[in-house]
């Protein structure tokens, strides 16, 4: 109970200090986990410079790196890093981050099939864990909640290489910090369902 009522008071605090921008309540950063590293307590984030539901836009370099706050009550669930950035279905191009290069790359792709408005329930979808890999037919499927399409296609084969992560979604994360790279609560919005009792 204790720990859901941390949440909550971070929910209230959290529009105040992005409204107000009051030095004595901190700061607040949003973004896409591109590196989780438990073992040391480091998190590295690309920045959603929107910081719209639904609509984000990770293209903020440099990524931001945080410590992950010393409180266990004040983060929820670990994250989940991976590097794709963005999906665009029309444009056909997959956006992922490169830890090599800390920057951008963009990687166009050939599309073998497409299902739009595929919800988290479908069959297809399922407890099936994204990405699917098959280095036999050089096929690379993925699933985008947030967009509900799950899309399967090639890319040239310099890419089919690349770890499974290059291909995945990290989770989202809001970070609440009075000291630069040093959170004193980390929220896994992905993971975390507020509402629920």
């Amino acid at each position: 109970m204790a720990k859901r009522y941390t949440w909550l008071s971070f929910l209230i605090i959290l529009p105040a200090a992005l409204i107000l921008g009051c030095a004595e309540l901190g700061k607040v950063d949003q973004g896409r986990v591109v590196e989780f590293d438990s073992a040391k307590g480091i998190v590295t984030l690309i920045q959603d410079k929107r910081a719209e539901p639904g609509n984000p836009d990770y293209n903020t370099l440099p990524p931001h790196v945080y410590r992950i706050p010393e409180d266990p009550y004040e983060m929820g669930p670990e994250p989940k890093a991976g590097r794709r950035m963005k999906l665009d279905t029309k444009a056909k191009v997959i956006t992922i981050f490169d830890p090599k290069t800390q920057a951008f790359q963009e990687i166009l792709y050939t599309l073998i099939d497409q299902r739009e408005g595929v919800p988290m329930t479908s069959p297809l979808v399922a407890r099936k864990e994204f990405p699917l890999i098959d280095k036999e037919k050089k096929t690379i499927t993925i699933y985008s909640s947030r967009q509900r399409v799950l899309v399967t296609f090639t890319v040239p084969e310099e890419f089919m290489a690349l770890p499974r992560e290059a291909w995945e979604a990290g989770d989202e994360v809001r970070v609440y910090y009075k000291e630069e790279g040093k959170a004193l609560r980390l929220m896994n919005i992905t993971q975390t369902d507020i509402f629920k009792k």
